[in-house]
Formats: structure tokens, sequence, C-alpha cells
């Protein structure tokens, strides 16, 4: 049995749940390291990281470096003398910071590795339209999402889950893997398996504004997945005369617009709106035109003509 001293870094509400299941199940957490407060919304005050506001409510201490490799805050992290470090939604670590504790540092990622590698997992697989995606906890190491997996569990992924559904999913599954880690950990008892690169390898790169515009041209199933694979966040766009328009829930039709090439549109201007794929028609069902707010298409249309 080994005792424990856990430094926990992560930062967005991804990571709160696998925190709070730490300490509500008497982990010693000696310290959380977060991302700096930011400005945000229209008048731009400092907003705190969940993760922080959850840390603060337990009485443990926050670190908020803005440079990792600062000799000030590696001797700081050195000080709390932790054997393990678990990330969870936080930035990349210099290697004098994720080889610092004895047993090593572990990362929950939002998918079964090594598929996805990288910044958007959950994004990805619902925009390649996979049917199961899960979570791994694995040791860091040089390259990206490389390293020893320690346990993985399944998800699946539903016909019309968005990515803030399988989000919210995934980071209750995820949060209980952490703690099924740490306890095997705590034991001594614990798989290292290398990651199986043999057959094709799926990636999950940063997602961009520039890239969440839609392509209207592809079939009606990749576009369907593309919307809700971006849905709601940072959420897939198109312009409709010259108006740049938000789309988050669409459903698939079994028909084409007669006539209509990919992205064009049909509606009465009271409760439909129709846009022509490669394929067949998608009917719009949630969407916002910029400078308004998140609407259904009917409550859109009662106010506003296309």
């Amino acid at each position: 049995m080994t005792d424990l001293r856990i430094i926990y870094m992560g930062t967005p509400e991804f990571a709160v749940p696998s925190l709070q299941i730490l300490v509500e199940n008497g982990f010693n957490v000696v310290a959380v390291i977060t991302a700096p407060d930011k400005p945000k919304g229209r008048g731009q005050k400092l907003a705190t990281p969940p993760v922080k506001d959850y840390a603060v409510s337990q009485n443990i201490p926050v670190l908020q470096p803005t440079n990792l490799k600062s000799p000030d805050f590696i001797e700081e992290l050195r000080s709390y003398n932790a054997n393990l470090q678990i990330v969870v939604a936080f930035r990349m670590l210099p290697e004098m910071v994720w080889d610092m504790p004895e047993i090593g540092t572990f990362n929950l990622h939002a998918s079964l590795l090594p598929q996805y590698r990288g910044a958007a997992p959950i994004n990805w697989a619902i925009i390649n339209g996979e049917k199961e995606t899960g979570v791994t906890t694995f040791f860091l190491k040089h390259e990206i999402d490389t390293g020893n997996i320690i346990f993985q569990e399944k998800e699946s992924i539903e016909e019309d889950d968005n990515v803030g559904d399988l989000y919210s999913r995934l980071m209750e599954r995820g949060s209980k893997l952490v703690l099924k880690t740490v306890q095997a950990i705590q034991t001594g008892d614990y798989p290292q398996l290398a990651q199986d690169e043999s057959g094709e390898i799926k990636h999950a790169p940063k997602i961009f504004k520039e890239t969440c515009e839609i392509d209207w041209s592809k079939s009606s199933e990749e576009v369907y997945n593309f919307i809700r694979g971006l849905s709601p966040y940072p959420a897939a766009w198109t312009m409709i005369n010259g108006t740049h328009f938000k789309v988050y829930d669409t459903e698939k039709l079994d028909f084409t617009i007669a006539g209509e090439k990919p992205g064009d549109y049909s509606t009465d201007n009271k409760t439909y709106l129709h846009i022509q794929t490669g394929g067949k028609a998608l009917s719009i069902k949630e969407l916002q035109m910029q400078g308004k707010k998140r609407m259904n298409i009917e409550d859109f249309l009662r106010g506003n003509s296309i």
C-alpha cells in the first residue's frame, strides 16, 4: 500500500468530477495546478477556472503558473513532494514537470487510445460518425497521448448525441476511471500496456473557427455528423443570403429539394428550413443568427424571414 501525495492538474468543468471523486474518497490531494484567471464576457471580469473554484472550496492549495518551465514554479511544485500527478484537461507539460513524481504522471483522455489522439477527441469521434468511444488513463511520456495504458472503458455514441451529451457522460465515466486508476496505483497492482499502433490511427486535432464552416456538398450523413460534432461548442456555421448563422441541430430528411444544388434552401418562413446537401436534404431545427440568441426554427421564423 503506497501513501499517495497527489498533485492534480486540470482547468475546465470536465476536470472537476475527477478531482471531486478523489477528495470524497479521502485521497491526499496536496495541491492543484490550473490555468490563470482570464477576463470573460462583455465586462471582461476575471473568471476563475472551475477546477480552482472546487479546490478553493476544499482548502486545497492552488497554483496558476503562466510558465510551466519557470524555475520558481518548478521549485514550488517540488516543495509539495508529490509522488503522483494526475492530468485531466490541462495543457501540455514539459518533461521536467511530468517526470518529477516517483510514480509518474497519468492523464485521462476522452477516447479509446490510440484512436483520437489530440485536443478534440469527443468532437472528432462524432464528426467521423463513430458508434463507440470511451475514456483512457495512461502514463505520460514524450510523444503526445502515446504512453502506456492503465485502464480503458467504452461508451456508446447514440445516433442523436451531440458533443454536449457525450461530454457529460464521458466526464462522469472518466471520473470513475480516475478513481479506479488511483486505487490500483495505491495497491501497487496496475497494468501498463503499450498502445497497439498496428492499425489505422485516427487523430483529433484542435478545432478552429475556420474549420467549422459547413460543406453542404458532402452527404447528408456527413453534414449531420459534422453539425452535432460541433454542438454546442464551438458550433458549425454557414452563410445564408450573406448572413452568418451557427447551426446547432438538424434532422435528416428522406428527400432532396427538387432542382436545388448543395447549400440551396427551401422554407415556408413559418415552420421549416430545409437545406440541400450533396445527398438528401437536412431540416434545420436550431440555429443562431449573428447578433441574435440561439433559437429553434419555429421561433426564429416567427420573427425573421429568409
